[in-house]
């Protein structure tokens, strides 16, 4: 038993609601990647992701929200997966590695016969009827190609303080 001052509330904890989830959410999560990666947005039926993830639709919705929901979740998984390699290449310390990490990282997953063919964001927003989706995908490119842009000119400021820290400054004879 536990006593409250006048004026304290007591914090109670909210019962979860419904029973435990039967399958795991990461494992699902990355079955919907491979149906979207290999069908587009428009061609991957729900019962095509409800099938390949092994949940029921009841599942699906309470877990990951509606199709496009779920699509969206899928595209983070994607970055934070498959391509993961392109974040790290950003980091890199010179231009050139930048480059290259990118270059094999693209290389490595076409070689990769476990994930499909071409790259999820461009096989998902192909012939995409849905403004929002495309919208997201096309946002998402957007970033990316910001931030390889944003790198290289860092990359080539710093080469050319560099390039004027090493030519004499006075005149030579």
């Amino acid at each position: 038993m536990s006593y409250l001052l006048i004026g304290m509330k007591s914090k109670t904890i909210p019962a979860a609601r419904g029973r435990p989830r039967a399958f795991d959410a990461d494992v699902a999560l990355e079955r919907a990647m491979h149906v979207f990666w290999a069908k587009g947005y428009e061609g991957a039926a729900v019962s095509d992701l409800t099938q390949a993830m092994r949940i029921n639709r009841p599942s699906l919705y309470a877990a990951f929200g509606n199709k496009e929901q779920l699509f969206r979740k899928v595209l983070d998984r994607y970055m934070d997966g498959p391509v993961a390699y392109f974040g790290k290449a950003l980091a890199a310390p010179k231009a050139r590695d930048v480059v290259e990490e990118i270059f094999f990282g693209t290389a490595r997953m076409a070689d990769d016969p476990r994930i499909p063919a071409g790259c999820l964001m461009v096989q998902g927003a192909l012939a995409c009827g849905d403004a929002s989706v495309r919208k997201e995908v096309a946002a998402r490119r957007a970033a990316a190609e910001v931030a390889l842009r944003r790198r290289l000119q860092r990359a080539k400021r710093k080469a050319i303080f560099r390039k004027t820290l090493t030519q004499p400054t006075w005149p030579i004879t």
